[in-house]
C-alpha cells in the first residue's frame, strides 16, 4: 500500500503518527562519558595496552617440547649395539630449547622497547623454527625410536653430538682446507673470467677471437676434464684449482660480456664530450654499469664450484669435505657423512649470505632501482 493511501485512510483532522523519541535513552554524550572509563584504564595500565601474547609463539615451544619428550621418554630401538650416544643430552637440549622459545614468545609479545627489538627476528623465523622442529621428531621415530630407515646406513639427530665432539678435529681440518681450496679457484676463475668478460664486450677483435672459443668449450662440463687436468698438472691441488676456476670462469666471462655489451651507449657519448679517454670509458663507465651482470656470474659460478670442488677432492686430494665423506663412505661411517653434509651445507650457504652483502656493498647505489 503506498503512502498517499495510508494517509486518505487517517481520520480527517487528525495528524500522522510519528516515531516515538527515544533520545532520552541515548543522551548524546553517553557515549564520550562511557568511553572515560576505559581510556583512564589504558592510560593507568600502560602493560595492558603494550603487551599481546604472540600465540604462534606456543607452537613452536609445543613442537621442541614434544621433540624432547619424544626423545627422553621412548625408548630407542635396539641397533645391534648398546645404544646411541648421547640420546638423554639431546632430549634434555631439546626441552631447554623449548624454554628459550617461551622467552622469546614473551618478548615478542612486548609491544615496545628492547625486547619487542630483540625478539623481532624471532617473530621472523618462528614458522622455521616450529617446522625444523617437527623435521628433527620425525626424523627421531623413524630411525632411533621405530628403526623404520635401518642402521648404520641411517642415524638419529642425536648421534651428530658424538661425530661433532670426537672427529672435530679431522671435521675441522678438512673444511678449512676445502674452503681454501674453494676460494683460491674461484678468485683465479673470477678475475680471468671478468678479465675476458669486458675484453670480448669491449673490443671487436678479442671478440672475434674469443667468443668462439667460448662457446665451444665453455658448456663443456669442467668434471669431465678431470682425467687431463690430473695429468698435465704437476700436482692434484693444482689440477683441482684449475678445474674449479674454469668452472667459475665461464658464466662470470658471459654475464660480464653481456654487462659491457648492454651499456647505454648515450653514457659513452656524454663521457667523450667531456673529454674521457679509453680508459676511462673502461673502468668508469662500462665496469660500473656491467656490476649487476656480473655479480649475477659470480652466483653461478659459486654454484658450479661447489659441484667441482666435491668431486675434485673426492678423487685427488688428501684433506678436504669431499675427501671426508669418501673417507666415512668407505669406512662404513654412515653417521660421519651426515655431519659432513651438514657442516658442507653451512659453509657454501654462508659464502652465498657473504656474496650478497658484497654485492650489496658494492652496488649500493642500485637500491631501490633494480630488485633482487
Amino acid at each position: 500500500m503506498s503512502a498517499s493511501a495510508t494517509l486518505e485512510r487517517l481520520p480527517t483532522g487528525e495528524p500522522p503518527l510519528e516515531p516515538p523519541d527515544i533520545s532520552i535513552l541515548n543522551p548524546p554524550g553517553a557515549l564520550q562519558a562511557s568511553k572515560i572509563p576505559i581510556a583512564a584504564y589504558a592510560a593507568n595500565n600502560p602493560w595492558k595496552k603494550n603487551f599481546r601474547f604472540y600465540w604462534f609463539g606456543l607452537l613452536a615451544i609445543a613442537a621442541w617440547g614434544l621433540l624432547g619428550a619424544i626423545t627422553l621418554a621412548w625408548p630407542n630401538q635396539p641397533a645391534g649395539f648398546e645404544d646411541w650416544a648421547y640420546t638423554a643430552e639431546f632430549g634434555i637440549a631439546a626441552l631447554v630449547v623449548a624454554a628459550l622459545w617461551l622467552f622469546f614468545t614473551i618478548s615478542a609479545s612486548v609491544r615496545n622497547g628492547f625486547l619487542q627489538r630483540a625478539s623481532n627476528l624471532f617473530r621472523h623465523s618462528a614458522p622455521w623454527i616450529v617446522v625444523s622442529a617437527l623435521l628433527l621428531t620425525l626424523w627421531e621415530i623413524l630411525t632411533a625410536k621405530t628403526g623404520v630407515l635401518p642402521p648404520p646406513f641411517f642415524a638419529p639427530p642425536s648421534s651428530l653430538i658424538d661425530v661433532y665432539l670426537s672427529d672435530y678435529a679431522r671435521l675441522a681440518d678438512s673444511a678449512y682446507n676445502s674452503i681454501k681450496l674453494l676460494l683460491e679457484g674461484v678468485a683465479w676463475g673470477a678475475a680471468v673470467g671478468f678479465t675476458i668478460g669486458v675484453s670480448i664486450g669491449w673490443s671487436r677483435t678479442v671478440n672475434y677471437w674469443v667468443h668462439p672459443l667460448l662457446r665451444f668449450l665453455g658448456p663443456l662440463p669442467p668434471t669431465a676434464l678431470l682425467p687431463i687436468a690430473f695429468y698435465f698438472f704437476p700436482s692434484s691441488h693444482a689440477a683441482s684449482v684449475f678445474l674449479i676456476a674454469l668452472a667459475t670462469g665461464f658464466p662470470v666471462a658471459i654475464l660480464s660480456w653481456s654487462g659491457v655489451a648492454g651499456v647505454n651507449k648515450a653514457y659513452y657519448d656524454v663521457a667523450r664530450t667531456m673529454g674521457a679517454s679509453e680508459w676511462f670509458l673502461i673502468f668508469r663507465v662500462a665496469i660500473p654499469a656491467a656490476l649487476p651482470q656480473v655479480f649475477v656470474g659470480l652466483f653461478m659460478g659459486f654454484g658450479a664450484s661447489f659441484v667441482v670442488l666435491i668431486v675434485a677432492e673426492m678423487m685427488g686430494v688428501k684433506s678436504g669435505l669431499g675427501w671426508y665423506l669418501t673417507w666415512a663412505q668407505g669406512y662404513a661411517a654412515y653417521v660421519n657423512m651426515y655431519g659432513g653434509l651438514i657442516v658442507m651445507t653451512i659453509l657454501f650457504s654462508s659464502l652465498i649470505s657473504l656474496l650478497f652483502t658484497v654485492r650489496d656493498r658494492v652496488l649500493v647505489w642500485q637500491k631501490g632501482i633494480v630488485k633482487w
